[in-house]
Parts: structure tokens; C-alpha cells; sequence
């Protein structure tokens, strides 16, 4: 069986949580702590991706969920992981926070 997995890129994403479109999904940040202490958006929740499995119960299954890591393939790997666990409303978001870190002119690495 497939998993799709949906993508935004940095772009859109930083946009639509500054127009305020994200207001009702939850944006979880699969990096590690030290990496969250490093660099971080206020808007986001952290929550390391070797966690996700025993933090389930936390997400909602009836709201969208943005998946960011520091270049996008843990938070890919996290998407396709809750969509195999039953979440439909999974967004990878492609890039992660290094691409978002240089929109708001940030040198992530």
C-alpha cells in the first residue's frame, strides 16, 4: 500500500503562516532539542522524531499537520510514517527549517 505524502514548500509555508492560514494546524519540529535551542520558530512544536511513535495520542487526526526538520527528510520520513498510523492531513514541509531560516535571513548551516 502507498503513502503519499503532501509537500509545501518553504515559501508557501512561510507565507501562509504569516497570513494566518495555519492558525488551525499543528506544526510540529521533528529536529532534536540542541538543534531547536540553535534556531527555532515560536509557531512551532517541538517534538524529535525518534518521540512520534509514543507521542501519538497528542495529534489530531481532525486538523492538518506541517512536518518540519532541518532539511526535510526526517520530517518526510515522520509525514510518511503518520500516514501509514491513520493521520490523512500530513504536509511535508520540503526544505525544512534551513531553507525557512534563509527567508528570514538566517544562515541555519
Amino acid at each position: 500500500m502507498e503513502y503519499p505524502i503532501d509537500r509545501v514548500g518553504p515559501e508557501d509555508f512561510k507565507r501562509k503562516l504569516e497570513n494566518g492560514e495555519l492558525s488551525d494546524s499543528l506544526i510540529i519540529d521533528v529536529r532534536e532539542p540542541y538543534e531547536w535551542e540553535y534556531y527555532r520558530w515560536d509557531e512551532l512544536v517541538l517534538m524529535p522524531m525518534n518521540s512520534i511513535p509514543e507521542r501519538l495520542g497528542e495529534l489530531p487526526k481532525d486538523k492538518p499537520i506541517y512536518v518540519v526538520c532541518a532539511h526535510g527528510v526526517r520530517s518526510a520520513n515522520v509525514s510518511y510514517y503518520l500516514k501509514q498510523q491513520g493521520f490523512d492531513q500530513v504536509v511535508n514541509v520540503d526544505g525544512g527549517m534551513a531553507a525557512l531560516a534563509a527567508l528570514r535571513g538566517f544562515q541555519y548551516d
